[in-house]
């Protein structure tokens, strides 16, 4: 097999990459380990940056996004039983956030790659990654029970913080940044109406819980747990309690309880891997760097990042530059570095931290408040969440 870009996972990152250089004539082929149906059947959440929603737009992906998806205009940050709304769109000059699940997004990403004769394998094998400083680098791997070789001009590494590609690349020539958070995130779908048309971002003594909607039947919710804790320690009954507890509000709001669907325990770290390149391995999304979720900004990290490796590539073929290749990595890794920022503020920000240490949090309930009071903060937090200019200077 041959292709111009060999391209390991059917994620986010993967499939925009393919999509995007499709548009331009340049083939690929996508490799994932998992089946259609498990991808497409991986639920998580899903907040889009107005810059996602524009270049899903723009490429011809925003049909079903537009419809079913959620277009919020600002969030509401509540503490000491109150809430508090950032109007993001006035503080942007219009911009705002668009929730639509990742794998929705995913299956809009694969029809559209399917439909236009994309070449996508999936449920394939042993894939390893080879010579990745010469100029001709291979995948090999296996699909039903075949060895096969895939010979590209260029790898694209979107196979996730669990794939192959980052092992692959000798361990003295990356650097490892890494925080582990002391809390997790207890998830649940639960069959119910909205609680509210935004998002709820609450601090309580307890500690965080956030409000989010999925559809309007089906809400999504969180609230911080212990790491350990587990689905079994939480009965239906206790999740409910514990939510309407830490959510608690003035008169005029209620948190409306329905049929809980889903639970899971979600881990809270921050990584980021440099260079995101070596050779002709280019590594994106979850591949090159985690974020907590409280930012709202690992599938746009991802988005980010493939659109930057899309026109380095494109440029290539166009014209046989590579700078824009080679500054590959410090292209992103800017813009990744100002997620973690922000990311790492909205979690220290809104989270009970173990030891319970009350001047640490009187220092939190003083945060939000001048976040809150300060057209100047509250500015800053509503450009970091509606999403930063992708930066493509030279494409």
């Amino acid at each position: 097999m041959r292709t111009r870009v060999g391209i390991v996972g059917a994620g986010p990152a993967g499939l925009l990459l393919s999509h995007l250089l499709h548009l331009h004539g340049i083939d690929s082929v996508v490799l994932e380990v998992r089946s259609r149906e498990a991808i497409e059947a991986t639920i998580r959440a899903g907040v889009l940056e107005q810059g996602t929603v524009d270049l899903l737009s723009e490429t011809g992906l925003g049909e079903r996004m537009r419809r079913e998806g959620f277009r919020h205009h600002g969030i509401e940050l509540r503490f000491a039983g109150r809430g508090h709304r950032i109007d993001l769109a006035a503080l942007t000059g219009g911009k705002a956030i668009t929730v639509y699940a990742q794998h929705e997004v995913i299956k809009d990403l694969v029809k559209a790659r399917l439909d236009a004769g994309g070449e996508i394998h999936f449920s394939v094998e042993d894939v390893n990654v080879l010579d990745l400083k010469s100029t001709a680098p291979t995948i090999r791997f296996r699909k039903d029970g075949a060895l096969t070789e895939l010979a590209c001009d260029f790898i694209a590494g979107c196979d996730g913080s669990q794939g192959v590609c980052r092992p692959s690349v000798p361990p003295r020539a990356l650097t490892h940044y890494e925080r582990v958070y002391p809390f997790a995130w207890f998830g649940i779908l639960a069959q119910a109406p909205p609680s509210a048309e935004e998002l709820i971002y609450n601090l309580h003594d307890r500690g965080f819980a956030l409000v989010s909607t999925r559809t309007r039947e089906i809400q999504r919710l969180y609230f911080q747990c212990d790491p350990k804790e587990t689905v079994a320690d939480w009965s239906d009954d206790r999740i409910w309690a514990e939510l309407q507890t830490r959510l608690a509000a003035g008169p005029g709001w209620k948190l409306i309880e329905g049929p809980i669907l889903q639970k899971g325990v979600i881990g809270m770290r921050s990584f980021v891997v440099e260079p995101m390149q070596y050779g002709r391995l280019f590594l994106a999304g979850d591949s090159a760097h985690i974020v907590p979720p409280t930012g709202a900004k690992g599938l746009n990290l991802a988005v980010a990042d493939v659109r930057v490796l899309a026109a380095a590539l494109v440029a290539f073929y166009r014209t046989g530059r590579s700078d824009l290749l080679e500054r590959y990595s410090e292209s992103c890794l800017r813009r990744v570095w100002k997620a973690q920022r922000f990311s790492w503020w909205m979690t220290s920000m809104l989270h009970r931290f173990p030891g319970g240490d009350p001047f640490r949090h009187r220092l939190q309930i003083a945060e939000l408040d001048y976040v809150t009071s300060s057209a100047a903060a509250a500015t800053a937090l509503a450009e970091n969440y509606v999403g930063l200019p992708i930066e493509l200077t030279g494409a």
